[in-house]
């Protein structure tokens, strides 16, 4: 349970890193929560919705107390879900929800998931599927696969990649696993 609460982190942590959030610190009002205690009950909040899957992507930045969601999801409940529960955060101003909904396509649906069977049937990368929210996101968008999170290797983060490539009627795919550091 350590492990994959640390790994969670990790992959929000990183997300976060890499769509350029930082923390500038806030001016206490009340008792707000410190820099950190507030990012991780964003990712706490983040984590607990309840159609949160291997397909979505939520990722955020936080300036002073202002939350800015970014990331894709395939429902559009999802986006409001995740505003709607940042915004009761202690310690939070103001939420901006730029999630993207993806458009509903029977054919992304079915590449979905030929691509969860393809990377998660591998003996290589089953492992990251046996986690509560898999540690490899899946985002499908007209015909075209990016790999959004976390793994612990550069082989695995290639595996991966070769492994969503081989999947059938793909138009291109674009690896952003990060690996995460040990």
């Amino acid at each position: 349970m350590r492990k994959h609460t640390r790994t969670l982190f990790t992959v929000f942590a990183l997300t976060w890193a890499l769509v350029g959030g930082h923390y500038a610190g806030a001016t206490p009002q009340k008792q707000e929560p410190k820099g950190g205690d507030l990012m991780k009950e964003v990712r706490h909040q983040l984590v607990l919705l309840p159609y949160y899957s291997v397909f979505d992507n939520l990722a955020y930045k936080i300036e002073g107390s202002k939350v800015t969601l970014v990331g894709q999801v395939v429902r559009p409940t999802l986006k409001s879900d995740a505003e709607n529960v940042v915004k009761k955060v202690e310690g939070v101003s103001s939420v901006d929800n730029q999630i993207e909904v993806l458009p509903v396509s029977p054919m992304d649906d079915q590449t979905r998931r030929a691509a969860y069977r393809t990377i998660y049937g591998d003996p290589g990368l089953s492992r990251y599927g046996f986690q509560a929210v898999p540690s490899i996101h899946i985002i499908v968008k007209n015909g075209n696969i990016t790999l959004e999170g976390v793994v612990d290797s550069e082989g695995d983060k290639n595996l991966a990649g070769i492994r969503a490539n081989s999947v059938p009627n793909v138009f291109s795919v674009k690896n952003n696993l990060v690996v995460a550091s040990s």
